[in-house]
């Protein structure tokens, strides 16, 4: 869960997450370093008298500056590539879990059982109960079994949503006509909380994605009952 005045990621809960995390480290350190660099040359040339005004060719400097930014950039672009290979694979899934969204709720299908769908809407502030959270609850929870390799299947049956859960590292468009298809393992239990991310219509504050990650045992229980 975020909390006030939090500046950077929630907690990583799958290994998606925790690479992404791995990687705004690694990058920012970069960023860190070349901004560094600026930094001092613009007070070195703020503070010193200008030499050389009169060079008019210096091939090895031209060459430094031209090698050293494609080094960075590959230095960037190597793990992003390996992180979005991870988020694209898929292998043997144990259950597949088909979200479409409306306005403004959301809907779900477990396509491994006979009859298991539901609706999923926001609960109104007014009928709140005390510890639940505010704009983020919903009457009814997708529960899957953590430590479990779940594919998602995500469309739209109006305009273009996102479903998106944050610790998780997880963001894929639902788009009308479109099915596209994202993975989740969830490394630990707990409920976690995500929203549409895509400017969706008046109320597209108002529908939000809650995630029960449990045990295989007690997803089982819960399932039979759903049937």
């Amino acid at each position: 869960m975020p909390y006030p005045m939090q500046f950077g990621f929630q907690d990583a809960t799958s290994p998606i997450m925790e690479e992404l995390t791995y990687f705004h480290d690694h990058t920012l350190m970069i960023v860190f370093l070349i901004s560094s660099l600026v930094l001092y040359i613009i007070i070195l040339m703020l503070t010193t008298k200008l030499t050389h005004t009169s060079t008019m060719d210096a091939q090895e400097v031209e060459t430094i500056w031209t090698i050293l930014p494609a080094v960075i950039l590959v230095l960037i672009a190597l793990p992003s590539l390996r992180i979005l290979y991870m988020m694209d694979e898929i292998y043997n899934p144990y259950l597949t879990v088909k979200a479409m969204g409306h306005q403004w709720y959301w809907s779900y299908e477990y396509t491994d059982y006979e009859d298991l769908t539901f609706d999923s809407y926001m609960i109104p502030t007014q009928d709140l109960t005390p510890g639940q959270l505010r704009l983020l609850e919903v009457d009814n929870r997708v529960v899957l079994p953590m430590e479990l390799p779940i594919r998602v299947l995500i469309s739209s049956e109006d305009v273009i949503h996102a479903w998106t859960i944050p610790s998780l590292g997880l963001k894929a468009d639902a788009v009308p006509g479109r099915l596209n298809q994202t993975t989740l393992t969830s490394t630990r239990p707990g409920v976690y909380y995500g929203q549409c991310s895509e400017i969706c219509g008046s109320n597209h504050s108002f529908m939000p994605i809650v995630l029960e990650m449990t045990t295989l045992k007690y997803f089982e229980k819960w399932s039979s009952m759903m049937q």
